[in-house]
């Protein structure tokens, strides 16, 4: 219930994002540019709302729909560059009719692709000049990095539910579906029938069976994922 600081706080507004369908309603972008730290009023976001259901009647390509809503909201307020991105990736999707969006653009929005070769290496910011251009070399690079993951998980997933057998700690198999459906664990998960203890020598049995990583590099405060 701590504050998680601006870096969890953006990490949870995408996290809330590839948790639902890709729909926008005032209420909804009220409690992201909260999270964000960003001050809107609600008749402002509404009009945003309203500016997404005219791009997915424009049909634009999706591509270039993104971009748009990006650039409309950095021109209506040039402090919110963050939640222009969350909101690509929202219409990003909702173009593309996919059930679930995913963090493409905002994963490559200081990439490479958004650096002008002619301004000497300046970062293309929504709405400039070549913007459009940037947007579809990112979704692209955005789409293979997307897949290249997907697969190495997959293989890892794999690996950890073909040791899940091996497991003798009671409750493992409730841990096995928790790294198997989230990013991350805590190293000193507690469950119904896992204690703090008994999670540390499971996670270290998972370790020793390649089947989970550390992902913290600490020694004090650690977490497991795939």
């Amino acid at each position: 219930g701590a504050d998680p600081g601006p870096a969890g706080a953006t990490f949870g507004a995408w996290r809330q994002l590839a948790g639902q369908p890709p729909a926008a309603s005032a209420d909804q972008l009220e409690k992201i540019v909260d999270q964000m730290g960003l001050h809107w009023d609600v008749e402002a976001l509404a009009a945003v709302c309203e500016y997404i259901d005219d791009l997915a009647r424009s049909g634009r390509p999706a591509p270039f729909a993104a971009a748009a809503i990006a650039a409309h909201v950095v021109a209506m307020k040039s402090d919110s560059e963050l939640f222009a991105w969350w909101l690509a990736d929202l219409v990003l999707a909702q173009n593309l009719r996919w059930p679930r969006p995913l963090p493409l653009l905002m994963a490559h929005a200081f990439g490479p692709a958004f650096r002008s070769k002619s301004g000497g290496g300046k970062r293309i910011r929504p709405g400039e000049k070549g913007f459009e251009r940037a947007v579809c070399l990112a979704l692209a690079q955005a789409a293979a990095d997307a897949c290249r993951l997907a697969a190495e998980l997959s293989r890892r997933a794999e690996r950890l539910i073909a040791v899940a057998p091996k497991l003798r700690a009671k409750g493992a198999g409730d841990v096995i579906q928790r790294l198997l459906d989230d990013d991350a664990l805590s190293g000193s998960l507690t469950t119904k029938s896992l204690s703090r203890f008994a999670a540390r020598r499971l996670f270290d049995r998972l370790q020793q069976l390649e089947a989970v990583r550390e992902l913290s590099g600490r020694t004090t405060f650690r977490l497991f994922g795939l």
